[in-house]
């Protein structure tokens, strides 16, 4: 199935849960490979986040994301909304901090982006495919989120709050075709008694009982009531039974168990990319569900690495050449390790280094059995990216990268004379304030041969550098 976004641009207009402010969202068509963006409108420079579990900064009470000083609070409904209908690709424009709560559920999501209407794009979707089980278990909790192999999405929810009121419940979604109907309508849902804890951690500013399903497992006594209302800055109320404090009544007789399966799907759209796979979950919660889907995005990068080895045709004519690299670089013989760059994208760059037995240094290292040092692959991959890097800043010849850190290195084979090393580098954070962070990986055909995450830093070389470079090359 190929990727999605939407036809037209579709707003909606509501008051944040936790802020109480009112915000209009605008969803737009966005590109291939955009993914999920969010857009402030309201600040300066209109910053933008990026829906993905690396940039959740909170989890109470709902999913914020925090890029730079700009986040989003309670995302975990729009994103449900665009999970369930198959959207990949669009951009969010908002010009406040939070989401709205519209009803608590994410049936308003759908409608808007219903009408916009879906488009089909030219490019293939990508699955994280679960091809093994996958678990997380929270002890404190006791929060349990499975994935297991299945040729396609589905959701299975269960919760047990200990109550008499809501107790066990179970929901499923045997297909995400169901969404709209099935789990789109189920509103979020808080115990009566829990309303003064989070009006006094100064949240639920925009709460109503119009968005959420109010559920009495404990009578108070009108005193109580009447200073919680006061706090609440609504009308008090009377309650003479334990049930569900709203007139209304409920859309489903497990529509709690449907919300956090609702939830649960939201959560896990911060993946990134829609997942191939059974998932299971038992109690679940925003801070458990945002860890799993972290779990599942190193799948998906470890999945991705082993798709994405280079293909390497020597007859291809190069993007860059060795003296065009040598054009950014300030690397020359014998720490010139790049002999060409085959392939760049927007978020990667494929080198190519040839190993012969002329390399200076098989004369010591190994010199019966020569094998490239393993520091020196991962130089060759630092300069590889370097090139990525400094393509992006303009002003070709003035800037150095330097290494910040080196994470999670492994060399898995030998590299010796005669081998071709194929050097792939990937952003996986976008670059900010010039700090450039990179997956690695070398190969020798198709075979990895190492790998690990490089941080660098991007330098502009001095005025008296500059002098000393020109120097050398005058001399």
């Amino acid at each position: 199935m190929n990727q999605h976004t939407i036809q037209t641009a579709a707003s909606i207009q509501g008051i944040g849960l936790h802020t109480g402010k009112e915000v209009t969202m605008t969803f737009r068509p966005a590109p291939v490979g955009h993914g999920v963006v969010f857009q402030r409108t309201d600040l300066t420079d209109k910053p933008t986040i990026k829906a993905d579990a690396t940039y959740v900064v909170s989890t109470l009470r709902g999913t914020t994301i925090q890029q730079g000083n700009a986040h989003v609070s309670t995302v975990e409904h729009a994103m449900s909304a665009l999970y369930g209908l198959g959207i990949d690709n669009v951009l969010i424009e908002i010009d406040g901090p939070e989401v709205p709560i519209m009803d608590g559920s994410a049936i308003s999501f759908v409608n808007a982006l219903t009408k916009a209407g879906l488009e089909e794009q030219d490019e293939p979707r990508e699955f994280v495919d679960i091809t093994e089980p996958v678990s997380y278990y929270d002890e404190t909790t006791g929060t349990e989120l499975m994935a297991l192999p299945a040729d396609h999405f589905q959701v299975t929810t269960m919760i047990d709050f200990n109550s008499k009121i809501l107790g066990q419940q179970y929901a499923s979604l045997p297909g995400i075709e169901d969404f709209a109907d099935e789990i789109a309508p189920c509103r979020t849902f808080v115990f009566l008694h829990e309303l003064e804890y989070l009006v006094e951690h100064d949240l639920i500013k925009g709460g109503d009982l119009s968005n959420a399903i109010v559920i009495v497992d404990r009578l108070m006594n009108q005193e109580e009531l009447d200073a919680l209302a006061k706090k609440l800055g609504k009308p008090s109320v009377k309650i003479d039974k334990e049930g569900i404090l709203n007139t209304i009544e409920l859309y489903f007789n497990n529509e709690p168990a449907r919300h956090k399966l609702l939830d649960v799907m939201g959560d896990l759209a911060l993946v990134g990319k829609p997942i191939k796979g059974k998932i299971v979950a038992t109690k679940p919660g925003h801070k458990a569900n945002v860890e799993f889907a972290k779990i599942l995005k190193k799948i998906y990068t470890e999945q991705r690495r082993l798709k994405g080895v280079p293909k390497y045709d020597p007859n291809a004519e190069a993007v860059y050449t060795a003296m065009d690299i040598a054009n950014y670089l300030p690397h020359r013989y014998p720490f010139f390790l790049v002999d060409k760059i085959i392939e760049v994208g927007e978020n990667y760059v494929v080198g190519v280094k040839n190993i012969t037995i002329n390399e200076g240094f098989f004369q010591g290292h190994f010199p019966n059995n020569p094998i490239f040092p393993g520091v020196l692959q991962l130089e060759a991959l630092a300069q590889t990216g370097g090139i990525l890097a400094l393509t992006k800043v303009g002003d070709p010849g003035n800037w150095d990268t330097y290494f910040v850190k080196i994470d999670g290195v492994k060399f898995k084979h030998k590299v010796v004379p005669g081998d071709t090393l194929i050097l792939k580098m990937e952003l996986t954070a976008p670059i900010r304030r010039g700090l450039v962070q990179m997956h690695g990986t070398a190969y020798v055909g198709n075979r990895l041969v190492s790998e690990g995450e490089l941080t660098a830093q991007i330098v502009r070389r001095t005025e008296d550098k500059k002098k000393e470079e020109l120097a050398v090359s005058n001399s």
